[in-house]
């Protein structure tokens, strides 16, 4: 059964509700208090605090922060307070806090509330001074600790536990951001490469985005709207700015804001977590999955970030086979196409992040974790590796060439060699095969498959290699090098990796049974990116219309075994709808414009030794 994946997500993974009161082993172990901690500008943020019933020992902080509702709130407890049972069962002070603005804390919330530069005084306030206030009021008011602190959390909250992650505060040991948002503009959740990611954010901007004048337990309700699927009431629906006039009528102030800021401007260049990874004093785990199709790119980018400005911190990575917060859901049939190995369900629950925090916090296991703890797809193994990406890599060069194939040489004709296709926004290529309700974010299976419903329309380039004749491994980044022109003045460039399996290629797992994999074109990696942020996010240019022209932009990182047999696709396109908003192919501000901005263009992708389009690949050595 398809599940859409949630943006709220990280609301069940890291808050699960108590389904009976009975037996549970939270109620038998632990007292539950609820408290208003007062921040330094006087804003109290409503905090709940599981204490262990056991008083033979101290025990360290366990902490999430979240925008998400940290009930139950009152005499009910919690079913859960981990995903994780070790953690629970191995007794910790858990605490759950909602952050400014939301539910049951006092005061205003911003999206994505922007770090500081300074603080001159206490009305300068920031998620960095709300937690470290926080853990300065727990330490000196909880009974029973051992003075140390980790915290996690997963999507929006772990944003929060990055920001626990800078100005931290001396008690702050470790911390765990799991698909922590870094950049909405640049490649989580809201854009990727500028392109505006439309279901995901209607959906959960219409509640989320409305206001809350005044401290409550309750969720904002949904808009109710009659649709038959995403693909047609998306496309119905027309310019994106109708979705204010025809839904919203604005009343979601955010909404309303970042219409306004189209481009890479100081509007969104002030949310961005990266600039500020500095001197980062916790030792911080990392963790995101492949089949994520909102905040693997936030994962890999909170990584790179640390690894590269603060090269004397402990600093870990783990990229599973998951979906958005999938490993806070072991038993949950993972609904990626191509599951992993039931050996593997609890791997990193068990062997990775109960000993990361019984290490920092308890002191009680010598973890002997490596930088990155990485699942290899295609072989479906975990590869542990000192650094990531590995530094015993190859770079290597795939090429599009003649007659819809992939060389690992040059191209050799000279003069104009290109493909061409009409890409018209009116009929735009489908994400994802299924036709989901409107009322979905996205298919949460689309990052894994079978791309043939694509490749047979004439709007898509395929380009395929030659039978693999032994396992080849792709890892890290994949740099993609476009020479194209359009006879319109801006277009999307969508460059999707897919892994073409034989013929007779036998099923793989318990979710194949009904899905044919003999010939499956299996997505790999693929993304979008916005043609007028070529040269600059900032500073968007348009088109010379059927100029030849460069656009460079890279995919997020892979780590994949093509197997013997197997073959390379690359397919190539200039719409992805609507998991991202149609391009009008008309150099205009996309969030404002109306339907005369829509044109049909005739694009070209060249492949000739004066514009050779590749990929630049990196290759682990066997």
């Amino acid at each position: 059964m398809n599940r859409p994946v949630l943006f709220l997500i990280a609301m069940f993974l890291v808050i699960p509700q108590l389904h009976g009161q009975e037996g549970n082993y939270v109620v038998e172990n632990y007292i539950k208090t609820e408290y208003q901690v007062e921040m330094r500008d006087g804003v109290r943020l409503y905090t709940i605090v599981y204490t262990p019933i056991d008083k033979s020992e101290k025990y360290p902080f366990l902490m999430q922060r979240t925008p998400y509702s940290i009930g139950p709130y009152g005499d009910r407890m919690r079913g859960r307070l981990s995903s994780n049972d070790l953690l629970e069962k191995d007794k910790y002070i858990f605490v759950f806090q909602d952050v400014r603005g939301k539910y049951m804390s006092e005061g205003e919330y911003v999206n994505m509330r922007p770090v500081l530069s300074s603080y001159k005084s206490k009305q300068d306030v920031d998620e960095t001074t709300d937690t470290w206030d926080t853990v300065e009021w727990l330490i000196n008011n909880i009974d029973n600790n051992n003075g140390e602190v980790g915290m996690y959390g997963t999507s929006y909250p772990g944003f929060y536990a990055v920001m626990g992650s800078i100005n931290a505060h001396p008690a702050m040991v470790c911390t765990s951001p799991q698909a922590p948002i870094s950049d909405w503009f640049l490649w989580d959740d809201m854009h990727h490469n500028g392109a505006f990611t439309l279901p995901l954010c209607f959906n959960f901007f219409q509640s989320f985005g409305q206001d809350r004048p005044e401290p409550t337990t309750r969720r904002a309700p949904r808009l109710q709207y009659p649709s038959a699927d995403a693909y047609h009431f998306f496309l119905d629906l027309g310019p994106v700015k109708n979705i204010n006039e025809k839904y919203l009528k604005g009343s979601i102030d955010f909404w309303n804001k970042f219409t306004e800021h189209p481009d890479y401007d100081a509007f969104w260049q002030s949310m961005s977590t990266l600039p500020h990874l500095v001197d980062i004093s916790p030792a911080v785990l990392t963790v995101g999955g492949w089949y994520d199709g909102e905040d693997l790119s936030g994962a890999l980018h909170t990584y790179k970030a640390i690894e590269e400005n603060n090269p004397d911190a402990v600093n870990m990575l783990v990229i599973g086979p998951w979906t958005h917060g999938g490993w806070g859901y072991p038993d949950y049939n993972n609904p990626s196409r191509i599951p992993f190995k039931e050996k593997d369900k609890y791997f990193y629950q068990h062997e990775i992040e109960y000993p990361f925090f019984s290490h920092y916090l308890k002191g009680e296991r010598n973890h002997k974790l490596p930088d990155a703890w990485v699942f290899e797809t295609g072989s479906d193994e975990w590869r542990s590796y000192e650094n990531w990406p590995p530094e015993n890599a190859i770079e290597k060069q795939l090429w599009l060439d003649e007659s819809g194939t992939l060389s690992w040489s040059a191209p050799e004709k000279e003069g104009e060699a290109f493909d061409e296709y009409i890409s018209d926004p009116h009929k735009p290529v489908p994400y994802t095969a299924p036709f989901l309700s409107a009322r979905s974010f996205y298919n949460g299976q689309y990052l894994s498959e079978d791309q043939r419903f694509a490749s047979t329309r004439t709007d898509v380039l395929v380009y395929t290699g030659e039978v693999m004749e032994e396992e080849l491994t792709l890892t890290g980044p994949v740099e993609v090098e476009l020479y194209v022109s359009t006879t319109g003045t801006d277009a999307d460039w969508v460059v999707k990796l897919i892994d073409v399996f034989p013929d007779n290629a036998s099923q793989r797992g318990l979710n194949q049974r009904e899905i044919e994999v003999g010939g499956y074109q299996m997505l790999v990696r693929g993304d979008i990116f916005r043609g007028k942020y070529r040269n600059s996010f900032e500073h968007p240019e348009p088109f010379q219309p059927s100029e030849v022209t460069r656009v460079k932009f890279v995919l997020p990182d892979v780590n994949h075994t093509f197997q013997k047999d197997h073959k390379i696709m690359v397919q190539v396109q200039s719409s992805w709808f609507p998991l991202f908003d149609r391009n009008p192919q008309t150099f205009t501000n996309i969030y404002l414009c109306g339907e005369e901005a829509f044109q049909k263009a005739s694009h070209r992708v060249y492949r000739s030794t004066e514009h050779p389009t590749n990929l630049k690949i990196h290759v682990l050595p066997r």
